[in-house]
């Protein structure tokens, strides 16, 4: 983020006025980050290091760097510092001319409900990329092919796309999430929220562990989700530290100066990319649709996938909404802003949900069911879910002044998914003596 976010800026009338002012108020709750605890997180803050839901949108969308939450500055080495306040006063700002064309630039802005549409349009569209790709890692991966996961391993199947979908947050959710605001903050989210939170998915890590603690494999399942943490937070790791020499060697370059992306402002600019966004997940969805009722009655093998391409930009939205509880803290007095409720909401209900499912596909012996649930569980609760976004979060709380508070989040995490996962699949399976 750059230094002159803090520097006076060109006083505007009216509507102008009123941008700077939400500018201002974005700065209060955003911070930067590097991966160094040199420096350390402000206390409450980092429970905001992931998604914060429309507050997120609405704040990048009139700030003047486009910097988003969680965002890195390259020429800042190991800064973990928030962004404070500083006020200007009125007598040290310059007055713009409302025919200026500086001025009927930045009072430019789309009707809220185009708004409100193209930040969903763009959390479905790579809400389904997201799952798709899920899939493919899942396949590569997984017996089939490559052999490094299994449904009775420790590896469970999940852990390649959390892995992958971990590193890339570190490159577009933390080191570039500001450039791309730049440039979209609706497309800034969609990466992230929409198209990384789908790609990883913490209901199907939790369910993994589940079937091999039913199974009685309870070591298994412990070094699952030991093992599954420390590899998916070193992805992310790995990915800020790549994504900063990335910037690094490329700021050297003569290329920089020509590839920065400047905002949409341009009223048709957002229009024509509204529509794009649009086609793109009707075709999406169409094609999914096609291909459900083709293989619906015959090859189940991928009838879930379409299904789960369908309902998972429901999960993702879903998803969104629960973002803004992040920071909010509890009551009126907010105790506890440093614990991410949105998150920690989503993941315990997607895990309670995808836990549910499996336990009516063992008692309801019917194949279109088991496509329904399969789906519903592959795309609601996969997208419901997150780990990329999680393990921001953890990263975030580990640099904090209180490093313990990233534990307590994680145990509590799985803690109470295991738990209620337990109440809900084990004990029938166990009572019911299904296999």
């Amino acid at each position: 983020m750059d230094h002159g976010q803090n520097e006076p800026e060109p006083r505007r009338s009216g509507s102008f006025s009123r941008i700077s002012s939400t500018h201002s108020s974005f700065r209060r709750h955003s911070f930067n980050r590097l991966g160094s605890s040199n420096y350390e997180n402000d206390d409450d803050s980092v429970s905001e290091a992931g998604d914060i839901g429309d507050r997120e949108l609405h704040s990048t969308r009139y700030s003047g760097s486009g910097g988003a939450m969680f965002s890195f500055d390259a020429t800042r080495e190991n800064v973990v510092l928030p962004i404070e306040e500083h006020p200007i006063k009125e007598s040290q700002l310059p007055t713009a001319s409302p025919t200026s064309p500086e001025y009927e630039e930045c009072k430019k802005e789309l009707p809220w409900f185009l708004t409100y549409i193209s930040s969903r349009v763009h959390l479905a569209v790579l809400g389904i990329l997201g799952v798709l790709t899920r899939y493919l890692l899942e396949k590569l991966f997984g017996p089939q092919v490559v052999g490094a996961t299994g449904d009775h391993s420790y590896m469970y199947i999940d852990l390649p796309p959390n892995m992958v979908g971990s590193f890339l947050m570190g490159w577009f959710g933390s080191v570039f999430k500001g450039d791309i605001s730049n440039f979209s903050p609706e497309l800034a989210v969609g990466l992230t929220t929409g198209y990384l939170g789908s790609l990883t998915t913490f209901s199907g890590w939790n369910q993994k562990m589940l079937e091999l603690s039913v199974d009685g494999h309870w070591v298994f399942s412990f070094l699952g989700f030991l093992l599954g943490l420390f590899l998916v937070a070193y992805s992310f790791i790995f990915g800020v530290e790549t994504a900063k020499g990335f910037r690094w060697a490329f700021n050297r370059t003569k290329l920089s100066s020509k590839c920065a992306l400047s905002q949409v402002n341009n009223i048709m600019s957002q229009v024509i990319l509204i529509v794009v966004m649009v086609t793109i997940l009707g075709l999406l969805w169409g094609v999914s649709v096609t291909l459900l009722k083709k293989d619906f009655n015959g090859d189940s093998s991928t009838s879930h996938l379409w299904f789960g391409c369908i309902v998972g930009p429901v999960g993702v939205w879903i998803r969104f909404y629960l973002a803004q509880l992040n920071g909010q803290g509890l009551g009126r007095t907010q105790i506890m802003k440093w614990l991410p409720f949105g998150t920690l909401i989503a993941n315990v209900a997607a895990a309670c949900i995808m836990a549910a499912f499996a336990t009516l596909k063992k008692s309801v012996n019917d194949k279109h069911f088991d496509i329904v649930a399969t789906g519903m569980q592959f795309g609601l609760c996969g997208c419901l879910s997150t780990v990329s976004t999680f393990i921001a979060e953890f990263e975030a709380m580990r640099a904090s002044m209180h490093p313990w508070r990233a534990y307590v989040y994680a145990f509590t995490t799985v803690i109470i998914s295991f738990t209620l996962g337990t109440l809900i699949f084990s004990v029938p399976v166990w009572n019911k003596g299904w296999s």
